[in-house]
């Protein structure tokens, strides 16, 4: 959702990332390039202000580093101060001494509150907790159903008493029935609306009151924009929330909200859910997300993705592979199905550093890698262990069908594949990466 700003980010700073020395004049077209960025971002003005002012005062005073040139010291500021605006330091869960810990969910429908309630029972199950859930929403029958289903597929179990009681009351019964079947970490569902009203507040205040949360957590939509900082500053009353849960991260808005809240209400982002699955949701990194959006890539984020979700072994032996320029279809069909497995292409490729700006104008999603697999699952187990066979035309055309693609395409992918495979055995080799035509941006 940051590309835009990233890429304005990165425009004001190019000017200066190689200077010598840095002026006055330099300092000033910079702030002022960033200033019109946020602005565009949809960031809210008064945080606009302060950012600009900070970054301004700290590039033109008595701050140097001798390791760094006057326009790595800039960018460096640019990071520092990116990072400060969205809370610094990752907050993370505090858990009770005395179980359940108990988590109340708050928001507005449509923000992905009780998805969320989903997402964070896999999320702490992940840490060695046995979640519970409770369905608190007594307007929406729906909602109950949503948790209900969420529950099944997850395997957590769910207390619901449908829509009659009052949702203090069902809380209060959940956390006990929580407790009384040894469950450690509880995740209460409250009701959301369409907009703010005083009976929803009141209402969070009493199934507060009734189960006295460790932490309440505010559920915030990104993609409303500055209606996502006003909705943050009216629950900061009433529901009392301690962090912030933001969710479809990987859309296509302009990321204002993301970079305006936390200085606005004086709350941390506890969590980022970035895409549909289950288990895109994670911690929010302040520095991490920073360095994403000024194109210097999140190796760690990266790392930890692989690591929870592909097999170690499994993973060495494929690169061993790869890297002898000996692999097969089968083996490039199973790295992308890791690939897959990681989350959207998109958020993946913003991990890598310096890799956007190659790119920067081609299409990366998860639709790249479709027609690929199509056409490599049309193939005969043959035929993927043996490329050279795919040149017979019969034999290409027969896949093409079967994958909803052209003759064109398959061969286009057998040749690709093959300058792939010799590409991979020089660099095993240790000998310099070639340039690989089709990869520059498309505009």
């Amino acid at each position: 959702m940051f590309d835009t700003l990233g890429d304005r980010l990165n425009s004001a700073l190019d000017g200066v990332r190689g200077s010598g020395n840095l002026t006055e004049d330099q300092v000033k077209k910079v702030t002022r390039e960033i200033r019109l960025a946020l602005l565009e971002a949809d960031v809210n003005f008064a945080v606009v202000k302060e950012f600009v002012g900070n970054v301004r005062e700290r590039a033109t005073g008595a701050e140097v580093s001798r390791a760094l040139s006057p326009g790595q010291q800039i960018v460096k500021i640019v990071n520092e101060e990116l990072t400060n605006l969205m809370g610094g330091t990752a907050h993370k869960l505090a858990f009770a001494s005395r179980t359940p810990t108990v988590v109340m969910l708050a928001g507005l429908n449509g923000h992905g509150k009780t998805t969320t309630a989903g997402k964070l029972a896999l999320f702490v199950r992940k840490l060695g907790k046995s979640p519970y859930l409770v369905a608190c929403d007594t307007y929406r029958p729906a909602a109950i159903e949503q948790l209900q289903q969420l529950g099944r597929e997850l395997g957590v179990p769910v207390y619901s008493e449908g829509t009659d009681p009052k949702p203090e009351e069902i809380a209060e019964r959940g956390v006990k029935a929580a407790r009384d079947a040894g469950h450690d970490f509880v995740i209460v569902d409250t009701a959301g609306r369409q907009v703010l009203d005083m009976d929803l507040m009141e209402e969070i205040k009493r199934v507060r009151k009734a189960v006295k949360p460790h932490s309440v957590l505010l559920v915030l939509d990104v993609v409303t924009g500055q209606n996502a900082v006003e909705v943050a500053q009216a629950f900061q009353e009433y529901a009392d929330y301690d962090g912030m849960v933001l969710t479809k991260l990987d859309g296509d808005a302009r990321g204002g909200a993301a970079l305006s809240v936390v200085s606005v209400t004086g709350k941390p982002v506890k969590f980022a859910s970035e895409g549909e699955k289950m288990s895109e949701f994670d911690y929010f990194y302040p520095d991490r997300m920073a360095r994403r959006i000024l194109g210097m890539g999140d190796v760690l984020t990266l790392i930890e993705k692989a690591e929870q979700t592909v097999d170690k072994q499994e993973a060495e032996a494929q690169s061993k592979k790869l890297m002898s320029g000996k692999f097969t279809f089968e083996d490039f069909l199973k790295q992308m199905q890791m690939i897959k497995k990681m989350g959207p292409l998109s958020s993946l490729m913003g991990m890598i550093p310096g890799l956007n700006k190659q790119l920067q104008g081609a299409t990366i999603n998860d639709d790249v890698l479709k027609p690929v697999e199509a056409m490599i699952t049309s193939m005969t187990a043959q035929e993927r262990r043996n490329p050279k066979l795919l040149q017979n035309p019969g034999r290409a055309r027969r896949i093409a069908r079967g994958s909803g693609t052209t003759q064109q395409d398959v061969q286009k992918l057998v040749k690709q594949f093959g300058e792939m495979q010799k590409m991979m055995k020089q660099m095993g080799r240790g000998g310099k990466m070639p340039r690989i035509p089709g990869m520059q941006g498309r505009r």
